[in-house]
C-alpha cells in the first residue's frame, strides 16, 4: 500500500459544543504512535488543565487560541503553532468572541487515559 485516505474521521463526542475530528489516531486506525485532529473550539470554551504524557502540537488555522503553561498566557493566532513537551501542565481555552479552528498533533496518540485531566 502507497497512500491511505481519510474521508471519513472519527467525530468525537463531546458535552461542551466543541468539535473534534479524529482524522488519525486510535479512534479511526489504531495508532499508538500519532494522531491528528480537526477541532473547532466555540467562543468562550475552556477545558481543565491537564498534564499529558505525550507531545502536544497545535496549529491555529482561524480565530485564535489561548494556552496557559505555568502561569504563563500564550496566545496563538491563525498561521501560529506551538509544541507543548509532555508531561507539561497546560489548560487551552478559546475566551474570544469567534470560533478558534486548528489542527492539533499527539505523539504519542491522544488517549483518555494519558491525556492527564
Amino acid at each position: 500500500m502507497k497512500y491511505q485516505l481519510q474521508k471519513n474521521p472519527f467525530t468525537v463526542p463531546t458535552m461542551d459544543n466543541k468539535v473534534i475530528n479524529e482524522h488519525w489516531g486510535r479512534a479511526t486506525d489504531g495508532n499508538k504512535e500519532i494522531s491528528i485532529a480537526h477541532m473547532i473550539a466555540p467562543p468562550h470554551w475552556s477545558e481543565a488543565p491537564q498534564t499529558p504524557q505525550f507531545d502536544e502540537y497545535t496549529i491555529v488555522l482561524r480565530g485564535k487560541k489561548q494556552v496557559l503553561i505555568d502561569q504563563e498566557t500564550i496566545i496563538l493566532e491563525a498561521g501560529e503553532s506551538i509544541k507543548v513537551f509532555k508531561n507539561t501542565e497546560v489548560q487551552y481555552s478559546n475566551p474570544f468572541d469567534e470560533p478558534c479552528e486548528y489542527v492539533a498533533i499527539c505523539r504519542p496518540a491522544f488517549s483518555v487515559e494519558t491525556a492527564g485531566r
